[in-house]
């Protein structure tokens, strides 16, 4: 087990209302293989927060708009006074926080957003964990899975890691910026406050 990096060094959960899903984790990575199973939970609960509505197969926060021609596919939790615009996709069971901006033509696949984030427009974020106070601009790409579909690794100061995972985006840390029609490449991991430059390639 690596014993550099934690949750906490790219993520604040303070404020989360989903906190729990990070219990019994240590690396941020691992909560994506939690993300279905507790959508599903939260789903069947009989009494869902006094804030948030039961509509199908998705739980909607208070003072959430969700505009005309947004589809959400399997299941799906969204918090409070969140944006998720037209011809937006979510699929593969998502998490989103409160205050998040999806832009009009967004992918979003099986991955956990943080409070306070956006996501400007024609975007695909898959597999991947995105922290709060993130900007993801135009055009930008989290690609989740390897040309050669092996299992994607992480290198952390110089040590490289095996997530046991075939998809796997990103993690973006809290206050991160990532450019316009920049791409980060599968098992990219960014700390707090990153800026990523236009039509950069990341791994």
């Amino acid at each position: 087990m690596n014993n550099k990096i934690s949750t906490g060094d790219f993520l604040d959960l303070s404020d989360f209302k989903f906190a729990d899903i990070f219990e019994n984790t240590t690396l941020p990575w691992e909560v994506i293989t939690k993300i279905s199973d507790y959508v599903k939970a939260k789903l069947t609960e009989d009494n869902p927060s006094a804030n948030f509505t039961k509509k199908n197969n998705v739980l909607i926060g208070k003072g959430t708009i969700i505009e005309e021609g947004a589809v959400i596919k399997d299941g799906a939790i969204i918090g409070e006074n969140c944006t998720i615009g037209s011809a937006v996709l979510i699929r593969g069971n998502c998490i989103i926080g409160d205050n998040v901006q999806l832009g009009h033509g967004i992918e979003l696949k099986h991955s956990l957003i943080l409070n306070n984030s956006a996501i400007a427009h024609l975007n695909y974020v898959g597999d991947s964990v995105v922290g709060n106070d993130v900007n993801i601009s135009g055009g930008a790409i989290v690609a989740n899975l390897r040309l050669d579909k092996s299992e994607i690794s992480v290198n952390i100061a110089g040590e490289k890691i095996k997530t046991g995972l075939e998809k796997f985006g990103a993690v973006i840390g809290d206050g991160s910026t990532v450019g316009v029609n920049a791409v980060l490449n599968p098992g990219t991991v960014l700390g707090k406050n990153c800026v990523i430059y236009p039509l950069t390639s990341v791994r």
